[in-house]
C-alpha cells in the first residue's frame, strides 16, 4: 500500500457521483473513502467542487441542501492531500476550470487525471505525459486489479 496512486479528480466525477451510487464515479469515490488511492486537491479546484456541487439544479437532481455539500466536501478533505500551485501553465485548455483541474494535477505530481470529459485534457495530458483515464478505466486498471500493476 506504501505506493498509493496519486489523482486528481476532475469536478464531473464529484458530479456524476452525487447523481447516480451506480456508476463508476461512486465507485471511485468509495475507493477514495476506504483510502486505496490519494486525491490531490488545491485550494481553486477545492472552490471549483463546492460551486459546481451547490448549483441550484445539482442540488435538486441529487435532493440534497447546501448544508449536505457541505457536510460531503468537509468530509472530503480528511481523504486528501493539499497541492499548493507552484507553477501556473496557462492556456492549456479551452475552459478556466479545466486549468485548475491540470494544475492541480501536475503540481500535485499526480500519476493520472480522472475525468468523465477526457476529449478537455487530452492535448495537455499528452503534453505535460500525465496519463488520463475515465472513472471507468482508473477503477479497473488500479483499484480492481492493482496486484497487475508494473
Amino acid at each position: 500500500m506504501g505506493n498509493m496512486k496519486r489523482i486528481v479528480l476532475d469536478t464531473n466525477i464529484l458530479v456524476s457521483a452525487a447523481r447516480s451510487r451506480e456508476g463508476a464515479s461512486f465507485a471511485v469515490l468509495q475507493a477514495l473513502r476506504q483510502r486505496r488511492f490519494v486525491a490531490l486537491v488545491s485550494v481553486p479546484l477545492m472552490l471549483e467542487y463546492e460551486a459546481v456541487l451547490k448549483r441550484p439544479e445539482q442540488l435538486q437532481v441529487g435532493g440534497r441542501t447546501l448544508a449536505m455539500v457541505d457536510a460531503f466536501l468537509d468530509a472530503l478533505c480528511l481523504h486528501v492531500e493539499p497541492v499548493h500551485l507552484h507553477y501556473l501553465w496557462r492556456p492549456q485548455t479551452r475552459d478556466a476550470a479545466d486549468e485548475m483541474v491540470l494544475e492541480t494535477a501536475l503540481n500535485g505530481r499526480a500519476d493520472a487525471l480522472v475525468s468523465l470529459n477526457t476529449a478537455d485534457f487530452s492535448k495537455a495530458a499528452r503534453r505535460f505525459r500525465l496519463s488520463l483515464l475515465t472513472p471507468g478505466a482508473f477503477y479497473q486498471q488500479h483499484l480492481l486489479f492493482p496486484e497487475k500493476e508494473h
